[in-house]
């Protein structure tokens, strides 16, 4: 406490409510108060001593000078006429004056009205704390502690001061209290009891002292510190209808004696944290958010929460939010906050569960999703006054969840300034959710580029319709809900789940890149090979990151060669066969209940368990081309200026069963090699250090012999013998066909 930070006040004689009556009730100046009647009696204590007569104390003040300086401020405070004996009363009296006529929350106040201590108590907390401030206390401790060598107050001294304010204190009996409320910590517990220094946690000192700071500094997990100023009301705060009714009557329930904590369950991407603060503000605390308790790997999860927390949250006037997100099937002890008995918020996530005693005061409530008008004024508050193009689109095309939404209409707001434009477009709101899944997504999937028309893959009719039927399923998602019969209940997601069965390069993935360009969103693929773990529980943990992530975002998710888990659940005869239908189960109920649009490929659809067809919306079967469909791939793939002759086209399209991914690697091929025609490259030679390219990029053309050299090679490729024979191929020579044969040779 710095040397006259606060002005002695102008004492009115005739007020007789307190000497400190003209100073602003602030925590500030409560604060500046308690610490300067704590100096006090550090002085009264040291005089005490000198007129003992104790050698080691004779010169204490001179050798201490600033205790002369603290003691001039003092004395401006106080009375002329008191003594060292009425002093510490006088300060004592005064400061309870002065607190009985403020009407707001005072840090200090609470260590009597919550924790019930004494005023020998409090004053033993703000000497503890003076070290804090000035650290030359430290050393004036120390002497006056000999031969104990400590710089932090011990037990023993700390009775011995209170005593001048109580003569029936002792030094235990009045540190006790402290120490069970965790307002100050032992430092050297291995020492005798009346040996033990204390010290007071740096949050704990932070908040008497009217401090409040935007994190918590130490913890090990991410923290956030918002005062109630600074928080939404109900009104600010969008939520499904039946979500916000029940929210508005949990601060009520708070307030009781049988309720103490709300727990709100929501994914990570909700408004789960803006509603907690909402109830916070409603109760007229402001809030400290401990973020992330579900991702230590500490048994328990109490580790986490930073030391001083609960004393921090009753001396701020803070309610203390717990984030704790859990897998499926996991379970955790809703932590216990030492020194705190007040309300607390959990954000939980739609999985797992908590254990403990504290959830017999829980009350809990689950947020729903967002409706298409709850999501237009989300879209609105989010581009804060700025111009839109085609609102209903972006409500329509990216249905996330309030939190993520609020920070994509923020970023697409900044995309768009940067084009220096002032308008917001879907395009922009699309680059935002990209990178908003770049941040969230892109390190458990691989993002896809989503191009291409439906008239770019070429399928069998029936095919074809079905996945026109498909779009139309994945347009209408969301409406489908209002206009479905009361049997489908409430339980129906706006999901659409599609499996792609056929060969491998049959057109399952370039499907699903078309359909995400028509739907306008962004594909995500994971293999499930990658996902499954050998250890037990891992792989539904894996598999529960991805698909919430990505269900969250608004993606298209292709789980790609799915047939490692969409396989038959077998006989359990041993421990594998058991935890390998765990597996299957877990996926059968997640796709069951998935809220987004998600597509399964399979390469052998006999082997798929049927449970999963069941509970796909669409099961599209992708059968190799037809000597039709075939033609028609290789036309789509070659370039427009091709001189391929039409009857070798269809010579090998009828001849060569290839699949449209074979079809497609060989038009590449054929490319490279008409390039390599006219361009061509020669190899380095012994005194230069690199080929070089020969020939300019003028009259390539992809011809007959490009494409059958290309076609012998994709045979060759998978150890097979090309149909075409040599001499049905046989035609004017070519740097190409001479580059073919010499391979082949």
């Amino acid at each position: 406490m710095p040397e006259s930070a606060v002005s002695p006040p102008s004492v009115d004689d005739d007020d007789a409510s307190s000497a400190f009556a003209q100073m602003d009730r602030t925590p500030e100046n409560h604060f500046a108060l308690h610490f300067h009647a704590a100096v006090y009696a550090v002085l009264a204590f040291v005089r005490s001593l000198q007129e003992q007569g104790g050698a080691e104390t004779d010169d204490l003040v001179d050798d201490y000078p600033f205790l002369g300086r603290y003691l001039a401020e003092d004395l401006r405070f106080m009375p002329d006429d008191l003594t060292w004996d009425e002093g510490g009363t006088w300060w004592g009296r005064e400061l309870r004056r002065w607190e009985a006529e403020a009407d707001r929350h005072l840090p200090l106040r609470a260590l009597s009205t919550t924790f019930g201590l004494s005023p020998p108590q409090r004053l033993a907390f703000m000497l503890t704390g003076l070290i804090e401030e000035d650290s030359r206390f430290g050393t004036l401790f120390a002497h006056l502690q000999a031969p104990v060598q400590r710089r932090r107050p011990t037990v023993e001294l700390l009775g011995r001061i209170v005593q001048r304010l109580d003569a029936g204190a002792d030094g235990w009996g009045t540190c006790r209290p402290l120490v069970e409320h965790h307002l100050v910590e032992v430092v050297d517990r291995s020492r005798p009891r009346a040996e033990w220094t204390l010290r007071v946690p740096g949050l704990v000192w932070d908040a008497a002292r009217g401090t409040v700071p935007s994190t918590l500094d130490g913890a090990e997990q991410r923290t956030q510190v918002r005062p109630v100023d600074d928080l939404p009301t109900f009104d600010d705060v969008i939520l499904p209808e039946n979500s916000r009714e029940q929210l508005r009557r949990v601060p009520r329930l708070l307030r009781a004696d049988d309720t103490r904590v709300a727990v709100v369950r929501g994914t990570r991407g909700s408004d789960r944290l803006a509603a907690l603060d909402a109830v916070a503000r409603t109760l007229d605390r402001g809030v400290v958010r401990v973020e992330g308790l579900g991702e230590t790997d500490a048994p328990d999860a109490s580790a986490a929460v930073p030391d001083g927390l609960g004393p921090f949250c009753v001396l701020a006037w803070m309610m203390p939010t717990l984030e704790i997100d859990l897998a499926p099937g996991e379970s955790r002890p809703l932590p216990p906050i030492p020194g705190y008995d007040g309300p607390v918020g959990v954000a939980l996530s739609p999985t797992g569960g908590l254990t403990g005693d504290a959830l017999d005061a829980a009350v809990t409530l689950s947020l729903g999703t967002l409706s298409a008008d709850e999501r237009r004024r989300h879209w609105r508050a989010a581009f804060e006054g700025a111009e839109v193009d085609d609102l209903d689109a972006i409500v329509d095309g990216f249905q996330l969840p309030g939190r993520y939404l609020r920070r994509a209409g923020a970023a697409a707001v900044r995309h768009a300034a940067l084009d220096g434009r002032g308008t917001v477009t879907p395009g922009d709101v699309r680059h935002a959710t990209r990178s908003l899944g770049r941040q969230l997504l892109d390190t458990l999937a691989e993002r896809l580029e989503m191009d291409g028309t439906w008239d770019q893959i070429i399928v069998d009719p029936r095919t074809e319709e079905k996945l026109h039927d498909l779009e139309r399923r994945c347009h209408h998602r969301e409406r489908l809900l209002d206009h479905l019969g009361p049997a489908f209940g409430s339980a129906t997601t706006k999901g659409v789940r599609g499996l792609f069965t056929g060969p491998s390069g049959t057109g399952k993935t370039l499907a699903a890149r078309i359909l995400a360009a028509e739907l306008g969103m962004d594909l995500y693929r994971v293999d499930l090979a990658s996902v499954i773990d050998k250890y037990v529980g891992e792989t539904e943990k894996n598999l529960h990151r991805v698909l919430s992530t990505a269900e969250e975002l608004d993606v298209v998710l292709l789980l790609d060669e799915g047939d490692a888990l969409l396989g038959r659940r077998t006989e359990v005869s041993t421990a594998n066969d058991r935890y390998a239908n765990v597996e299957t189960d877990y996926l059968l109920q997640r796709l069951e209940h998935y809220a987004g649009i998600i597509l399964v490929t399979s390469n052998l659809a006999g082997n798929i368990d049927p449970a999963f067809q069941r509970r796909m919306d669409r099961v599209i079967d992708f059968s190799p081309p037809s000597a039709e469909e075939r033609l028609a791939i290789w036309s789509i793939h070659l370039p427009e200026d091709h001189a391929v002759d039409e009857s070798t086209l269809r010579r090998v399209a009828r001849e060569c069963a290839l699949n449209g991914g074979q079809i497609r690697n060989a038009a590449q091929q054929a490319t490279l090699l008409a390039l390599d025609d006219v361009i061509g490259f020669e190899a380095p030679d012994e005194t230069e250090g690199a080929g070089r390219i020969r020939g300019a990029e003028e009259g390539v053309t992809v011809r007959d012999e490009h494409v059958v050299a290309a076609v012998r090679e994709e045979y060759q490729k998978d150890g097979a013998v090309c149909p075409l024979t040599l001499e049905e191929t046989e035609g004017p020579s070519s740097g190409a066909q001479q580059f073919v044969e010499g391979m082949i040779s």
